[in-house]
């Protein structure tokens, strides 16, 4: 899908990958469409792109369909880009339960809901393209990243089934499963000793590295614009998500020529 002329909807988007995607989509010419808790950082980066910020707390399930009508109002949606998301890193026994729930309730509750209340108009229009930001961490078990991990393996798994749902509609599902990068979110892994040493580890048998955010964005947009199921990096993990993905294509298989749409 080309992004010249299109609406694009980026959660989490004050700052971080949110910020540059939202940058990136602005710069060929989408609308961009920015939902995050901080009204003053959405709100100037609307103003400087051209956009719209719609200001909301995405960790209240009760207000995503009435977020998801008022960006409506404002202009039909071709992409959404589930991006927003946050981490807890500890033991899960020592974690706060009001924490775990409200990660799984951005990580992956806030995803389901927004897909689910866009996707009826984007399926009457015939055009539209669902895209999750998940992690790596949703194929590996690291220690101290219980909640966080669970939730990006269920957002990586519903991206699938979203996908064989919406067979032999036009619209498009990409997931994007990275390895970690330099920012807030793993400065906070690291801080649990566990999983710091866990990472590490990783990291002197060569099984990950720190990716350059410009280039996950790259990566990004063009599979948004060239229609791609998967954006895996870094490259040398690809295995992963490989070996978890297979039992999904195998149903996939399976079930070709199955009536998807018809009840």
């Amino acid at each position: 899908m080309r992004l010249d002329g299109t609406r694009v909807v980026v959660t989490g988007a004050s700052r971080g990958l949110g910020e540059r995607l939202a940058n990136a989509a602005a710069a060929r010419g989408a609308r961009v469409a920015l939902v995050a808790r901080s009204a003053e950082a959405i709100g100037k980066l609307a103003a400087e792109l051209g956009g719209d910020a719609y200001p909301c707390d995405l960790s209240d399930a009760t207000g995503i369909e009435r977020l998801a009508r008022a960006i409506e109002a404002d202009g039909p949606v071709d992409v959404l880009v589930n991006n927003a998301g946050i981490d807890l890193a500890g033991r899960l026994t020592d974690v706060a339960t009001d924490d775990v729930v409200q990660l799984f309730n951005v990580n992956l509750l806030a995803p389901v809901l927004l897909a689910r209340a866009m996707l009826p108009a984007m399926i009457e229009r015939g055009r539209g393209q669902i895209v999750n930001i998940s992690s790596l961490a949703g194929t590996n078990a690291i220690p101290g990243v219980t909640a966080y991990s669970a939730s990006k393996a269920g957002l990586s798994h519903f991206s699938a089934v979203l996908r064989a749902e919406l067979r032999g509609l036009p619209i498009g599902v990409t997931l994007v499963e990275l390895g970690p990068f330099e920012g807030t979110m793993i400065e906070s892994l690291r801080s649990h000793a566990p999983t710091r040493r866990a990472l590490e580890r990783l990291r002197r048998l060569r099984l990950t590295v720190d990716l350059d955010v410009d280039a996950v964005v790259r990566a990004i947009v063009g599979a948004i614009e060239r229609d791609k199921r998967h954006v895996r990096m870094p490259a040398r993990d690809v295995a992963f998500p490989l070996l978890v993905e297979s039992p999904r294509r195998m149903t996939e298989w399976l079930l070709a020529g199955v009536d998807h749409q018809s009840d």
